[in-house]
C-alpha cells in the first residue's frame, strides 16, 4: 500500500511540475495534476477490459473453442 501511495505522490508531483513549467500557472499545474491521473485511471479500466477480451479470445483460439 505504501508503494502505491508513494507512486501516486510521485505521479502527482511530476504532472504538476510539468504542467506548471509549461503553463507558468500554479492553478493550471494543479488542475492538470489532479485531472490527468483521474482520466488515466478511467482509461486503464477500459484498457484492462479490452485486454481481458483479447486474452480470452486468444485462449479460445488456442483451445479450439468458438
Amino acid at each position: 500500500m505504501y508503494k502505491t501511495l508513494t507512486f501516486a505522490l510521485v505521479h502527482f508531483t511530476v504532472a504538476f511540475s510539468v504542467a506548471w513549467l509549461l503553463s507558468g500557472s500554479l492553478l493550471v499545474g494543479g488542475l492538470i495534476a489532479l485531472v490527468e491521473p483521474l482520466i488515466n485511471t478511467v482509461a486503464y479500466f477500459f484498457h484492462e477490459k479490452a485486454w481481458q477480451r483479447f486474452h480470452a479470445h486468444k485462449l479460445d483460439k488456442a483451445t479450439g473453442v468458438v
